[in-house]
């Protein structure tokens, strides 16, 4: 609505249609977002993976692009939505079934330090500083590097600290074994074939298998629910 020469009020019909228009948008796509987000299983941005990051920020600036463009079709939104999401799912299946993918595009988690000693040759491939250890610490309340056994930079950037030795070493996870953590416990493929034997179980039936204060705990895929 607006004055025109003889000062009377005329409707502006195109101008209350505009902002109708963006208001369903907005609206249509926050919901739409939200349904997007719960298809895909993602609860808060610290369990984000680098893919996961990078569809979340391409849909944020194709809903900002369709809200700012009145005149742009919500739909022209909606369609490359769908097929970040559909990607999205199709390299999670991907990851979920190959652990050299998953080790490439999620890393994985790094000890930085063990035995109460400062793993400096690890932090330095992660571009993780002292101060940003110390820092970490100090969040959990850790005052000496001297009080924990082991800490594990995990792939969310958290810090896993654990104070006695009762950190749990994973050595198979899903039917594969973990040779990295092998090597850290200072075992080798033989020890795992002389435990599956004392178990009598194949190693593909293993759901997870962790070493920890110098037992061996496993979990076959059959008592996993």
């Amino acid at each position: 609505m607006f004055l025109n020469k003889n000062n009377t009020f005329i409707h502006n019909d195109n101008g209350d249609n505009m902002y109708m228009s963006l208001i369903i948008k907005t609206s249509f796509l926050y919901f739409f977002i939200f349904l997007v987000y719960r298809i895909m299983g993602k609860k808060e941005l610290g369990e984000l993976s680098i893919i996961d990051f990078i569809v979340t920020i391409l849909i944020a600036e194709i809903a900002a692009i369709c809200i700012e463009n009145a005149k742009r079709s919500i739909f022209t939104s909606i369609v490359p939505i769908l097929v970040l999401v559909i990607l999205e799912i199709l390299f999670s299946y991907i990851c979920l079934k190959s652990e050299k993918i998953r080790n490439f595009i999620d890393g994985k988690p790094s000890v930085v330090i063990k035995n109460g000693k400062v793993n400096f040759s690890v932090m330095t491939k992660l571009r993780y500083s002292l101060d940003d250890l110390l820092s970490q610490l100090r969040e959990k309340g850790i005052k000496n590097i001297e009080e924990i056994d082991y800490a594990v930079l995990e792939n969310s950037g958290n810090l896993s600290v654990f104070r006695t030795k009762d950190y749990p070493f994973p050595i198979i996870l899903d039917g594969k074994i973990d040779y990295d953590t092998l090597k850290e416990i200072g075992k080798d493929k033989n020890w795992i074939n002389n435990l599956l034997k004392e178990n009598n179980i194949e190693l593909e039936n293993i759901f997870y298998a962790f070493y920890t204060k110098n037992k061996t705990y496993i979990i076959k895929k059959e008592d996993v629910i």
